[in-house]
């Protein structure tokens, strides 16, 4: 995968990548300041720069939050292992299992972890603001993402470790008003191809004036 400064090829090619992934080449202090200086520049609902990126590129620490994102995995497993392919069901979790399995055997040997949070807590009784606290900080979670992919870098767009949010807070000394989002690991890939998705066109998804309306 390449770099890329064509905006229109890097928002429609930004995909989780979780193989052909450089585990072993370290991710630079520099490129990743740099595009979280343009992930803050995203809109924000609440007119204040709550966000906050905790990068983890040592080894204890990514260590205690890939055991924790495992256990998470496991415990969702259990939880819906009735719903889940065959390939899935059984316990442990080999390499050759599908790709998001390998994430969670591999996440400690990622160069970078990148959990982006956000300062307070969203409203438990108000969904508008709700909206308003996430609609804060998750824009800035994808604005990442997408420079990391116009740096040539890949990455993956998870929440699965909020389950464990008070263990990880522990573990990596988060105050206990920040609330956890999105964990993006990163790495430099190795002859990854992204393309866009087949995914369903705008006439599809789209209504005009009214609920249900296409024209």
């Amino acid at each position: 995968m390449t770099a890329s400064n064509d905006f229109f090829e890097v928002v429609s090619t930004t995909r989780s990548v979780r193989r052909r992934l450089d585990l072993d080449r370290p991710v630079e202090r520099a490129v990743l300041e740099r595009c979280i200086d343009a992930a803050v520049q995203a809109p924000t609902g609440l007119d204040r720069e709550s966000w906050r990126f905790l990068v983890l590129t040592e080894a204890e620490p990514k260590a205690r939050v890939a055991a924790l994102y495992r256990a998470s995995f496991e415990g969702l497993a259990e939880r819906f292992r009735d719903r889940l392919p065959a390939s899935l069901r059984d316990a442990p979790l080999p390499s050759d299992r599908p790709t998001y399995v390998g994430l969670a055997e591999n996440l400690h040997r990622m160069p970078a972890l990148v959990l982006v949070c956000s300062e307070g807590r969203p409203s438990p009784d108000d969904t508008a603001m709700q909206v308003a606290f996430y609609g804060s900080v998750l824009p800035a979670a994808w604005s990442l993402m997408l420079a990391l992919r116009a740096e040539g870098l890949g990455a993956t767009w998870t929440t699965l470790l909020v389950s464990e949010e008070a263990a990880v807070a522990e573990a990596l000394g988060i105050p206990a008003d920040v609330t956890q989002t999105v964990l993006l690991p990163v790495a430099y890939t190795k002859g990854a191809v992204l393309r866009p998705a087949a995914r369903k066109g705008a006439a599809e998804v789209t209504y005009w004036n009214r609920w249900g309306r296409r024209t």
